[in-house]
C-alpha cells in the first residue's frame, strides 16, 4: 500500500528557513518517475508545482523558489526533502508530496502547513 507522510511544516517568519520531509512506504524513491516531489497550494489557489524529478532523475524548480528551496532524497530512508530557505510570505501555503501515478491514480501525501510571516 503506498503512503507518503509528510511533516515539518509550521510558522516562520520571512527569511527563515524550514525543511519538510515526505517518508515513503509501498514503493521506492530509488525509482522516481517525472513529476514526483513537491507541490504547494496557496490559499484560493489551485495546487502548483515546486519541485519535481524529471524522467531522467534531475530536479525541475518552479522559478519563484530556484536558488531558495532544494529537493533532495534519502533513499536508504526512502525520504524525500524540500530544503526551503529564505522564506517569503507568497511561499506560504500546504505543500504536498506526490508519489507515482500507479493503474491511473496519483498517489499524494496528507500535506504540511506552510506559513510565512511577514
Amino acid at each position: 500500500q503506498v503512503q507518503l507522510v509528510e511533516s515539518g511544516g509550521g510558522l516562520v517568519q520571512a527569511g527563515g528557513s524550514l525543511r519538510l520531509s515526505c517518508a515513503a512506504t509501498g514503493f521506492s524513491f530509488r525509482f522516481v518517475g517525472r513529476g514526483m516531489g513537491w507541490y504547494r497550494q496557496a490559499p484560493g489557489k489551485q495546487r502548483d508545482l515546486v519541485a519535481a524529478f524529471t524522467s531522467s532523475g534531475a530536479i525541475d524548480y518552479a522559478d519563484a523558489v530556484k536558488g531558495r528551496f532544494t529537493m533532495s532524497r534519502d533513499n536508504a530512508k526512502n525520504t524525500v526533502y524540500l530544503e526551503m530557505s529564505r522564506l517569503k510570505p507568497e511561499d506560504t501555503g500546504v505543500y504536498y508530496c506526490k508519489g507515482p501515478r500507479i493503474g491511473g491514480t496519483d498517489y499524494w501525501g496528507q500535506g504540511t502547513q506552510v506559513t510565512v510571516s511577514s
